[in-house]
């Protein structure tokens, strides 16, 4: 069991980008995988929408980029996949 301790979940950071421009995140989330980091990034598109929808906002044509550690692009989420469900 001594070298379950020693794995480390990658880094996942998730930009949001939209009409006002582009929110970094600084933080990251240790998660699984990339899929698993997909779904996270689902999750934030559809809050972020409903937020936006209550203020009478648009913004469906933003989108979630989700970097590694690196700042390499690993996928782009559009935020109108989080509404049609697209996997």
């Amino acid at each position: 069991m001594g070298c379950l301790r020693d794995l480390q979940m990658p880094s996942f950071y998730f930009h949001m980008i939209g009409p006002k421009g582009r929110l970094e995140d600084f933080e990251g989330s240790e998660l699984l995988d990339l899929n698993v980091a997909r779904q996270e990034a689902i999750k934030d598109a559809r809050t972020l929408m409903s937020e936006a929808i209550l203020k009478g906002k648009d913004i469906s044509g933003g989108y979630i980029e989700i970097c590694d550690g690196e700042g390499r692009v690993l996928l782009i989420l559009p935020f109108t996949d989080a509404i049609t469900g697209r996997r």
